[in-house]
């Protein structure tokens, strides 16, 4: 990966975005992956909170960013963000965020994901898209 074989196992993709301090010390976990989609999730603390009592939208943008990350780059060549876009839907109301990334198109140098996010509870909080752009195509 990134000059490596690509990660084919959830083992792989674990022990590889372990080094994405920013999301994973922020408490960003992989639950679940497959080809072209990914769930992901985050227990809230205070830390993730902002002077109004309510999850940062920042926190909300890292669980669907690394979402897709770990989606798109599962068992396929090396991809990074391009351009994503973020909307805001509703407040979160529970203590836990997941998010659901799935791939809705897959070129042969460009690829482009879909993400809700939502909390433990049912309420969707945000959506985001992300374009990619593969590193290296096939």
């Amino acid at each position: 990966f990134w000059g490596v074989e690509a990660m084919t196992t959830p083992k792989e993709a674990q022990d590889f975005f372990a080094e994405d301090h920013f999301a994973t010390e922020n408490g960003a976990v992989i639950d679940e992956i497959g080809p072209d989609y990914a769930v992901c999730s985050m227990s809230l603390t205070a830390h993730h909170r902002n002077a109004a009592g309510r999850v940062m939208g920042g926190v909300l943008f890292t669980l669907a960013d690394f979402a897709f990350a770990v989606a798109a780059n599962f068992s396929q060549p090396p991809a990074v963000t391009v351009s994503s876009q973020i909307t805001f839907l509703s407040p979160v109301k529970g203590t836990r965020l997941i998010a659901k990334a799935q791939q809705l198109r897959r070129g042969r140098t460009t690829l482009y994901y879909e993400v809700s996010v939502t909390d433990e509870l049912g309420t969707l909080a945000a959506r985001v898209t992300s374009l990619g752009q593969i590193l290296n195509p096939l």
